[in-house]
């Protein structure tokens, strides 16, 4: 027969024979790991407050980011009708000497009443010149630096709606291009500012545009 270990004498006595100790069975408490004093949050460089953050004012990063504030449709119109005003300056000069030499010409004989040969060429080179001037200020320079003439007077810019950047000549044309289509097709393209969320046209849905303010 085996005999009975002896009860341990160092244990309290108050304590019942068998009661384990206090704490046994538990996991010692240790202190949480304190973060270094100075270590930086997750994403922020120690080196640079705020490094990776975009910079105050500027426009977009990415698509669905918060954009500048949006142009309202009166300014929008303005700079379009402006823009088709300062196109039209050749064309309309070209058109008047022509209806002048017709209307001096007008007491000859036929067909000597016709228009001359230099008031004919005179008109056909305003209708050239208008051209290049709307391929220059509504094609090349808003597409570079996302203002044409009209949109500088009124203080507002095209942009790309996910880089907010110039959208360029070749997207810039289609845009116009579209307008025109779609302008003629149904005057709602016009007024879709209006009511639109984003105050887009349907040519800027389709280019994925913006108009904005460039001055508050």
């Amino acid at each position: 027969m085996s005999t009975p270990t002896p009860p341990d004498d160092n244990r309290p006595q108050d304590q019942p024979y068998g009661t384990p100790p206090p704490g046994y069975g538990q996991q010692p408490a240790y202190p949480y790991p304190q973060p270094h004093p100075q270590q930086q949050p997750y994403g922020q460089s120690p080196y640079a407050p705020g490094y990776g953050q975009p910079p105050y004012g500027a426009y977009g990063y990415g698509y669905g980011a918060p954009t500048p504030p949006l142009a309202e449709w009166g300014p929008r119109v303005a700079a379009s009708l402006l823009d088709s005003l300062i196109s039209m300056v050749p064309l309309l000069l070209g058109f008047g000497v022509l209806i002048a030499n017709v209307a001096a010409r007008e007491d000859n004989p036929y067909p000597a009443d016709n228009p001359e040969w230099w008031a004919i060429i005179l008109f056909f080179l305003g209708f050239v010149a208008s051209i290049a001037l709307s391929l220059w200020n509504r094609v090349f320079r808003q597409g570079r630096t996302g203002q044409s003439v009209g949109k500088t007077a009124l203080s507002i810019r095209l942009i790309d709606a996910a880089t907010s950047e110039p959208i360029g000549a070749g997207r810039s044309f289609l845009r116009d291009f579209l307008a025109g289509l779609f302008n003629n097709a149904c005057f709602l393209n016009v007024l879709w500012p209006l009511w639109d969320d984003q105050r887009q046209t349907w040519h800027d849905k389709v280019i994925n545009t913006y108009v904005i303010k460039t001055s508050v």
